[in-house]
């Protein structure tokens, strides 16, 4: 069980899309502890490169992904394995929001239960119109309560516990109504309306949505006076970076920015 790293690095991208890949369709890309491991390590692999701009996670196969390996949560294993398992799961599912570029989910197929909460924790998610979402656990003894977190700050509250009590699948249409994916397409426009994205997040400074990014995720769980008290203060260190004050240049002298990144 592995995951894939490809680099596209053509010039329009001024910077390079390290694109992650899911490979391991026989077990329909389970999240076994291998997996995971191995995706921790492709997501933090040049992550500190100023040439890198953005992530996609993509799958090969017609699962994207279909949560934990049930066999590594057996009786056979003891609970200091089960932990093991959650507790890298849930490492791998906030390191995505931690890092400083932007992470895009390119779904093609099924995400269930951990696979569902991958998607959930992706900046940005491109699904195909065949893709459908799940959080199937309950079905077999195995509430979702780890896809809940990610699920339930992606999901209004009782479109998400519906999803969790029943295990129904949401279709592309309905996770796109409900703000679980960001775009539908048809099949044969996913990879082009994903790099199409990959490339307009490229054309802006690095350093701009790394302070961006961090900052959406710290304000998101506070109140409104202490988000704006805080927003406010990264809208004036904004402006003390580099980019910041060539982005505002450009703009007046109606030119192109040159990102220092």
């Amino acid at each position: 069980p592995r995951s894939e790293r490809g680099d596209r690095n053509p010039a329009v991208f001024h910077g390079f899309c390290s694109t992650i890949v899911l490979n391991n369709p026989r077990r329909r890309n389970a999240l076994s502890l291998p997996m995971l491991q191995s995706l921790r390590r492709d997501l933090l692999h040049d992550v500190k490169s100023r040439e890198l701009r953005v992530i996609v996670i993509a799958a090969e196969g017609p699962v994207f992904c279909s949560g934990h390996d049930l066999k590594e949560l057996s009786s056979e294993d003891d609970v200091k394995h089960h932990s093991q398992v959650f507790e890298l799961c849930a490492e791998v599912m906030t390191l995505i929001q931690k890092i400083p570029v932007p992470v895009i989910a390119k779904v093609n197929g099924l995400a269930t239960a951990a696979g569902c909460q991958l998607v959930a924790s992706c900046d940005i998610a491109v699904a195909s119109e065949k893709s459908q979402f799940a959080t199937p656990g309950v079905n077999i003894g195995l509430f979702c309560s780890t896809p809940a977190v990610a699920l339930g700050r992606s999901l209004p509250r009782k479109v998400a516990l519906e999803m969790l009590f029943t295990g129904e699948p949401l279709s592309a249409q309905e996770a796109l109504m409900h703000g679980l994916v960001s775009k539908v397409v048809p099949e044969d426009k996913l990879e082009e309306e994903t790099m199409k994205i990959s490339q307009k997040i490229c054309e802006s400074s690095k350093s701009v949505l790394a302070l961006g990014k961090a900052t959406f995720y710290r304000q998101i769980t506070q109140d409104l006076d202490t988000a704006y008290k805080m927003t406010t203060k990264v809208m004036v260190d904004n402006l003390t970076l580099r980019d910041g004050q060539e982005g505002i240049e450009a703009f007046i002298q109606k030119r192109k920015p040159v990102w220092s990144h």
